[in-house]
């Protein structure tokens, strides 16, 4: 084992790929540093291995280069890409006591520190638990590995699975990262389509063997409904990019809120009244529609009207088993109806979905 350079809590980002990916680390690491507070130095440090440093440079974090090379290298030996979450947090491992990597689909609703303080030696920190073993019946990980893997007495029924939206350990616990990418690079072969398998190694390999607590309240990790969270966060970079951690911006984000945001249940109901008087096939489509037309108090909120307009789109295509196509939306949206009940909003509905035909 190396010898400690690094005694401060080290959290950890991974990130490369689309801008969408950048956009939501920063937010998620000034909501960390929004929820420290004011500090003459931060209590930690925050390390950033990403293709793209740029976005990171009004922020203070670590960047750590990561090339095209390095990162198939840690995909290797099938070019498994969540195989890199591992690598990157061993590399921080062997240079740090404690370290925490993170996904950037999630942002904070405590002190970063207060995850640290649910890391001990011995001890794995995961975002939650999923479900039991037994519930992926019909799963590769689980009609593949499952009869292998109770004979062996490496899992069973009643184990819990693990989200690695977070993984968080001790140096001296080194050896579970070990662990569980020897375990993916033995069943990535068997197992290809298993989107999982990375959290299904690391649970495999602290199984039995380590204490594992979970974080689900201290932060929100958005794998779902990821687009209207997204919508936000970009809400929150079109207005704060420049300054991200001036104390607007920084108040600003706990504006950023976890919850949906519906129209209130009297205005849906209202929304539900005044569609019955469109044609049946048009009705759920304008009142998922009316949706984004509601005016959030929330200016965040607000920002997620398009992704309200994309899914009745998408809602209206899966139902009737075909795309919706420019002329069917305007001779819709052209209605009487929809026009009185649209107002000033139909013509930006109408841009917005004809320019974004093909989400």
């Amino acid at each position: 084992m190396p010898s400690v350079t690094a005694v401060r809590p080290q959290l950890v980002y991974l990130v490369f790929g689309s801008d969408t990916y950048h956009q939501e680390a920063i937010f998620s690491i000034a909501s960390a540093i929004a929820q420290l507070g004011p500090a003459a130095e931060l209590p930690l440090d925050i390390q950033v291995f990403t293709d793209n440093p740029a976005p990171y440079a009004r922020l203070p974090v670590r960047v750590r280069p990561l090339s095209d090379e390095t990162r198939q290298a840690w995909s290797l030996p099938h070019g498994y890409h969540f195989r890199t979450k591992h690598v990157a947090l061993r590399e921080i491992l062997q240079e740090s006591e404690l370290a925490l990597l993170i996904d950037t689909d999630t942002f904070f609703h405590v002190s970063p520190l207060a995850l640290f303080e649910r890391i001990q030696p011995g001890t794995l920190l995961c975002n939650a638990f999923t479900m039991r073993y037994q519930q992926a019946n019909g799963s590769p990980l689980y009609d593949e590995l499952g009869d292998e893997l109770k004979a062996a007495g490496m899992a069973d029924d009643d184990m819990w699975l693990l989200n690695s939206g977070v993984i968080g350990l001790y140096q001296s616990d080194i050896g579970l990262l070990d662990r569980s990418i020897e375990l993916m690079d033995d069943f990535y072969p068997r197992t290809p389509t298993a989107y999982t398998l990375e959290e299904f190694c690391l649970t495999l390999a602290a199984y039995k063997q380590y204490q594992v607590r979970e974080c689900p309240e201290l932060i929100h990790h958005y794998w779902s409904r990821k687009l209207l969270m997204r919508a936000k966060v970009q809400a929150w970079l079109r207005k704060h990019r420049e300054q991200p951690l001036a104390l607007q911006a920084l108040a600003d984000i706990r504006q950023v809120s976890s919850h949906i945001p519906r129209p209130p249940a009297l205005q849906r109901l209202l929304y539900k009244t005044v569609t019955l008087a469109l044609p049946r096939q048009q009705r759920q489509f304008m009142r998922e529609i009316l949706y984004g037309c509601y005016e959030h108090a929330n200016e965040f909120d607000r920002a997620c009207a398009p992704v309200w307009w994309d899914k009745a789109r998408q809602n209206l295509q899966e139902r009737q088993a075909a795309p919706m196509e420019a002329g069917q939306l305007q001779q819709w949206l052209d209605s009487p109806v929809n026009r009185l009940i649209l107002g000033k909003r139909r013509q930006a509905i109408y841009q917005h979905l004809v320019s974004n035909q093909s989400n």
